[in-house]
């Protein structure tokens, strides 16, 4: 009997089922948003509000490329928000105790910076060792150590607000206000800050044992790959970064408060968790969580430029994003 051969599948069909639609949807969400919001406004597409869009994304873009590599390892940090409040109380805390001194306004900013970036890396091996030494689930630490953070920022302020010497803001406000070459400072900070984390996860060993333990943590360890040591690391990166953001975001305002960084946590999970990067970790990409930075601050931009939605809802629609990104990570995974 002679054996029928089935027809070859067209070209356009093979070639549709190469393209990694799963890396692409972060970016097709963000065109539609952008799409919606020239609809919505005339001015959205200028460049005044692009760029006000992409330094508002660079504080939550900057600590969620550091959570990039915490959730991809399998592990999760509530504590974000919180650690940023305390570290940019405990920052202008410092730099006021140096102006006291007569010491110079911009050799008091280089020490707070300084100061700022040894906490946060110090806050995040905390966190790490905590939850790697002392085999806790990384839920149930962070959401201590939140409840720590924010409770010592309100204490440092008595309350209230700590405020910046004024003398010093007038040095300090430039890191966050200035430009170079057109585009804010914040904007360049947080394109180094991705290339870097984009580098050190997609080119170096340590971002494959990042992959490795996300994706199965005994296998990572019988391959010999330092479990506890890699993971530990990941928060140490999230501290760091939660560090750098805090360096942009205090001559922002020049205070700090115990309502400083609230919900913070939520939008940097969202913005990984919407940039592709699955929840149960072993898979993402840092440019998908830049895009889902920028998304969400687009959101927020949309609902003030539109009456149709209150921008007092803007927390609900981040919300249902992560509930929609993660069930859709499930449909395509079969479970």
């Amino acid at each position: 009997m002679a054996r029928v051969e089935r027809a070859p599948r067209p070209v356009w069909r093979e070639q549709l089922a190469r393209v990694p639609w799963q890396q692409l949807t972060p970016l097709l969400g963000l065109v539609f948003l952008l799409v919606i919001g020239s609809m919505l406004h005339p001015a959205f597409l200028s460049q005044t509000n692009l760029f006000n869009v992409l330094t508002r994304s660079a504080f939550i873009g900057i600590i969620a490329v550091g959570g990039t590599f915490v959730i991809i390892a399998g592990g999760i940090d509530l504590s974000v928000g919180s650690m940023a409040a305390f570290l940019a109380g405990a920052m202008i805390l410092l730099m006021n105790v140096l102006a006291g001194n007569d010491m110079a306004p911009l050799t008091i900013v280089l020490l707070g910076v300084g100061m700022v970036l040894v906490a946060g890396l110090l806050a995040g091996a905390a966190n790490g060792l905590v939850i790697t030494r002392g085999r806790i689930e990384a839920f149930i630490v962070t959401l201590g150590t939140l409840g720590i953070f924010r409770s010592l920022v309100t204490y440092l302020a008595d309350g209230g607000t700590i405020s910046l010497n004024f003398q010093v803001r007038a040095v300090y406000r430039p890191v966050f206000f200035d430009s170079f070459l057109g585009i804010p400072i914040p904007v360049w900070v947080f394109a180094i800050v991705a290339i870097l984390g984009a580098i050190l996860l997609h080119r170096t060993r340590f971002g494959r044992y990042v992959r490795a333990i996300g994706s199965n943590q005994e296998v990572a360890r019988y391959a010999s790959v330092r479990v506890e040591r890699i993971r530990t690391l990941t928060y140490v990166i999230q501290g760091v970064c939660v560090a750098i953001a805090v360096i942009l975001y205090v001559p922002r305002l020049g205070s700090a408060s115990g309502s400083t960084g609230i919900l913070w946590e939520l939008e940097a999970i969202a913005a990984v968790i919407i940039g592709g990067t699955a929840l149960k970790g072993g898979y993402g990409h840092i440019w998908g969580t830049v895009v889902g930075a920028i998304m969400l601050s687009l959101i927020g931009n949309v609902l003030n430029l539109t009456t149709a939605i209150s921008e007092y809802l803007n927390g609900a629609v981040q919300g249902l994003i992560i509930i929609a990104a993660v069930f859709l990570q499930r449909g395509r995974s079969g479970r």
